[in-house]
């Protein structure tokens, strides 16, 4: 289990705008294009790149399953007290 992670993430408001994202994503967008575009997360200009980050650093559900991510996956639709999260681990 790594101690470290990175990934890169796209945050919005609605349930519907993370739906759109991931449809488009699954076709085959540009995951930081789309983080650069979309995301209302600050990190949207590092193409939602999050750095690395350890247990204990990210909100629960935020954590849980980017943990779960192997290497170049992108997640379902994670909800948060912050919004709605698609995650893409990168390292």
């Amino acid at each position: 289990m790594a101690d470290k992670i990175r990934c890169a993430h796209i945050l919005v408001e609605k349930f519907s705008q993370a739906q759109e994202i991931l449809d488009l994503l699954r076709k085959g967008a540009d995951f930081a294009k789309t983080a650069e575009a979309r995301s209302i997360d600050g990190s949207r200009r590092r193409g939602g790149d999050l750095g690395y980050f350890g247990r204990g650093m990210m909100v629960k559900p935020f954590e849980q399953a980017a943990f779960a991510l192997e290497k170049g996956q992108v997640s379902d639709i994670v909800k948060s007290e912050f919004g709605y999260h698609i995650i893409k681990r990168l390292d």
